[in-house]
């Protein structure tokens, strides 16, 4: 899948319009930007653009405004932060599209860079409108498109803008689709898939896929409870999807039939409540679950188990925390697993969402190959599905500018 990338193109005197993801925590307190990770994660395109000489028009949609003018979603806050680390003196225009835009795009210097207002303040934008594309499009002569995090969306700033010039990838997105590729395509074996997270029916379509890629799947997270009941033990008050026992059954057929070693937990942290410092106490999955307590964690056995099954892998994808990682008292499973994959010498890609969180809490982000930036475009990546805002960017064999 190789795709033309921002390296590609003379960017001398070209004015580019770029879709970056800057759909970050605003703190509702000081109105400031909470988390500026996606913001940094932008930036070498950014500055690799202003280096060369190029006009840069940033787009970026903050939230879900539905389409409406919403003062709590707008990018100003963005854009001050984005000023702060980034020493570029970027101009904030609160317009989307309009005469305004256009006038400050024809005033802009190289080097200049312009971020418009939230795109999905504009109803075209999650409809991909072709004429808020054109509009867009016809500020600039390149599409630059770094937003992997939307890539599973065909919106009007990431899809539609291609429509009308040649779209290229920015470092960002030209990273993912590098290290998302290789494992859901070329994967070096041993391959280790360990999911986990709330429900059975967010991962179908990877478990799916990569039972035909993978050696082994670890499976942790409240979705495990649903595959420990469709294997008949006693799972008490833990949160099972009733109505995909079936499902999960045919999965562990599936894996069976493939010789894929299908690992489920041997024991788990079990409370009351989902709250810290209640009472709670490890069980083995064997001796059953009582009625009214339900698993929140991986049990110590089952960590021990897990990172066994890793040792040997050349390839690991992580997807989904163990527990409720969030709550001290149930993180020590998936702080364990992420110490785990940390420490592998082997291709080791976190698949965004709450693993990415995850890692970052326990400060094991810089440990690992690629720790993706988009939860669900990653997991559609990995399901093997194309992704719209990927499939609009211009192939390598043709020529951009």
């Amino acid at each position: 899948m190789k795709k033309l990338t921002i390296r590609d193109v003379d960017l001398q005197g070209k004015t580019l319009i770029m879709r970056v993801d800057f759909n970050v925590p605003i703190d509702k307190e000081t109105g400031k930007v909470a988390d500026d990770t996606r913001i940094k994660a932008a930036l070498p395109t950014i500055e690799h653009a202003v280096k060369n000489g190029a006009k840069v028009i940033l787009l970026s949609h903050l939230g879900r405004p539905k389409g409406n003018v919403d003062p709590k979603y707008s990018l100003k806050p963005v854009a001050e932060r984005l000023n702060e680390i980034s020493g570029l003196n970027v101009e904030f225009l609160p317009e989307v599209v309009g005469d305004n835009v256009v006038r400050a795009v024809q005033n802009m210097k190289p080097s200049e860079v312009i971020l418009l207002e939230n795109t999905r303040f504009h109803p075209g934008e999650t409809k991909n409108d072709p004429e808020l594309a054109q509009a867009w499009a016809g500020l600039a002569d390149i599409h630059v498109n770094d937003a992997f995090g939307t890539a599973h969306r065909a919106h009007a700033s990431n899809v539609g803008i291609a429509n009308f010039i040649p779209s290229v990838a920015g470092f960002l997105m030209e990273k993912e689709i590098e290290f998302l590729g290789k494992v859901t395509y070329e994967p070096d074996h041993p391959y280790v898939v360990v999911l986990g997270g709330v429900k059975v029916s967010d991962k179908i379509g990877v478990i799916t896929h990569l039972l035909e890629k993978a050696d082994k799947v670890l499976i942790g997270g409240a979705m495990m409870f649903t595959f420990l009941k469709a294997k008949g033990y006693q799972v008490g008050s833990s949160l099972v999807e009733e109505d995909k026992i079936e499902l999960a059954k045919s999965i562990l057929n599936k894996a069976s039939e493939k010789k894929v070693d299908f690992i489920l937990p041997v024991d788990t942290v079990i409370a009351q409540k989902i709250e810290s410092g209640v009472e709670k106490k490890v069980v083995e999955i064997e001796d059953g679950i009582p009625e009214g307590w339900m698993g929140l964690d991986i049990g110590p056995k089952t960590v021990e188990l897990f990172s066994e099954a890793l040792r040997s892998a050349k390839t690991v994808v992580w997807n989904g925390p163990m527990g409720v990682f969030e709550i001290d008292d149930f993180s020590q499973g998936t702080k364990s697993i992420a110490e785990a994959i940390a420490n592998l010498s082997a291709t080791t890609v976190i698949g965004g969402g709450d693993s990415a969180a995850a890692v970052s809490k326990f400060g094991l982000k810089s440990s690992y190959s690629h720790v993706s930036t988009g939860g669900g475009a990653s997991l559609e990546f990995l399901e093997g599905k194309e992704l719209p805002g990927i499939r609009s960017i211009a192939d390598k064999k043709k020529h951009v500018g």
